[in-house]
């Protein structure tokens, strides 16, 4: 089923997905917090003929969203790909961050991840369809990486897209045998035209589309870098 459902829409990198997917037929439907940023956005993608479906759903809550899928399919029918944009930037010192905040950064993370990966199985069985998760440099396990998460205050961040990481591994080696494709784009640096962007971003957010579409249409890899 050509049916894109966005978790996490904002101006950068998952607006940059829903343009390159619906250049290619898909219909779409795009999640975020705020109903009124997804008013605008719709707004903004019909002037280019771009017709989408909105959801405001709060996504560190795993039963909603678990609710958006059900939510998505009724509008939208059989869900055929999801793009998981979504992310958390609280506890960025995790000796003085809230327990409940270090839970809200990896329920986004994952175990909200998780709930729409379920909710939407029998979909994306029935469409051989696929999951795309957009991930961040900050997870990798390397002592410089480390040095700087605790530098710009993300130590939460980190946490979460190393934990990403392996749950995007785990979930393409369980899905792959139901003929479902899991793909990460791991962003090595700021992005254009998002809120980290201080003018001092470089990568431009339809290069990274781009590397989302490749993943998808050649399913051959599970994890590429985007720099």
């Amino acid at each position: 089923m050509k049916t894109l459902l966005v978790c996490g829409y904002g101006t950068g990198i998952s607006d940059a997905v829903v343009r390159r997917f619906a250049a290619e037929g898909f219909t779409v439907g795009i999640a975020a917090r705020s109903a009124e940023k997804l008013a605008a956005a719709k707004r903004t993608l019909a002037v280019d003929n771009i017709h989408v479906k909105t959801f405001a759903v709060d996504l560190s809550n795993p039963a909603a969203a678990a609710r958006l899928v059900h939510d998505a399919r009724a509008a939208l029918g059989s869900i055929g790909v999801i793009h998981w944009n979504a992310a958390s930037r609280n506890a960025g010192d995790l000796l003085t961050a809230k327990a409940v905040d270090i839970c809200e950064v990896l329920d986004v993370a994952v175990t909200s991840l998780v709930s729409v990966a379920q909710a939407a199985l029998p979909d994306l069985v029935a469409a051989k369809g696929a999951l795309l998760v957009t991930n961040g440099g900050l997870g990798v396990n390397d002592p410089k990486v480390d040095a700087m998460a605790v530098r710009i205050g993300s130590m939460g961040l980190a946490v979460a897209n190393a934990a990403k990481r392996k749950l995007v591994g785990l979930l393409s080696d369980r899905l792959t045998r139901e003929g479902v494709y899991v793909g990460e784009v791991v962003v090595m640096g700021l992005v254009k035209g998002t809120v980290s962007d201080r003018g001092n971003a470089t990568i431009d957010p339809k290069h990274v589309a781009e590397k989302f579409w490749t993943l998808f249409a050649k399913r051959d890899v599970v994890s590429v870098d985007a720099r």
